[in-house]
């Protein structure tokens, strides 16, 4: 039985971020993951895990400047300080949430060239190294380009290549399901293929990006594919409900018990 998590950044939108700890819980969620916690001290946030008994499963790195068009710098040249104040402010939150695992985005760059790549794979390294004296891990998600356009991760194929080359235990695949499908599809072969290597799970509804209910992906029949295969880690609800949050978790209510 997949063990959910709550998407904070997409999920419980009728309430302030601090509030959706909350929300999350009475919904009867154990564990939540969001894009990023570094608009609020990591100890308030800790305390609102602590209160509501959450476990917090997952956040990425911080993007740079999300609204100046930044979706990560992991491959963007000139910005490789940042990055890597970046990566000591993310394992500082990382230790105060009690977080085993982090996302650290690619970036808007272009894959084919090979500057983009080696710079890519050198800071995932540093990433890395600097997350495994704190047992965590760091994951590489590709995101599909019709959502994100220009994107340099954007396949499981291309991701899985990088993960050989980075070479480093603590590296693993973000393996969301709504990318792809949008980039690839055959979802349950990808499952199976790449179980060895993945070290979490996102779903949402296509093409909607809604509930996982909703839409051409069944997710019943992928959950218990995923168990099959023995994954025992979390399954992050990545999507964007199409109503009221709560009233549309009716899908969720068999593995929310």
């Amino acid at each position: 039985m997949p063990k959910l998590a709550a998407n904070l950044s997409m999920m419980f939108n009728e309430v302030p971020f601090l509030d959706r700890f909350e929300a999350a819980a009475k919904a009867g969620f154990h564990g939540v993951e969001y894009l990023a916690p570094y608009d609020f001290p990591a100890e308030e946030i800790a305390a609102r895990l602590r209160d509501h008994k959450l476990t917090q499963v997952l956040f990425n790195l911080p993007p740079g400047d999300w609204n100046a068009g930044d979706r990560g710098l992991t491959s963007v040249a000139g910005r490789e300080d940042e990055y890597r104040a970046g990566v000591e402010r993310g394992v500082s939150y990382a230790r105060v949430l009690g977080c085993k695992t982090v996302h650290t985005m690619a970036g808007i760059a272009d894959d084919t060239q090979d500057a983009n790549v080696t710079r890519y794979i050198a800071n995932v390294r540093i990433a890395a190294d600097a997350f495994a004296a704190a047992g965590i891990r760091v994951l590489l998600e590709p995101i599909n380009r019709r959502d994100m356009p220009g994107y340099f991760l954007h396949t499981t194929t291309q991701a899985c290549a990088l993960i050989e080359r980075i070479d480093r235990p603590n590296v693993a695949l973000q393996l969301d399901l709504y990318h792809a499908q949008v980039s690839e599809g055959d979802l349950e072969r990808k499952i199976r293929n790449l179980h060895k290597v993945t070290g979490h799970v996102q779903i949402a509804g296509n093409p909607a990006r809604h509930e996982p209910n909703l839409g051409e992906v069944d997710y019943d029949y992928l959950l218990g594919v995923l168990d099959e295969t023995g994954y025992a880690g979390w399954v992050g609800c990545e999507y964007r409900p199409a109503g009221d949050t709560a009233a549309g978790l009716g899908w969720a209510a068999r593995y929310l018990r």
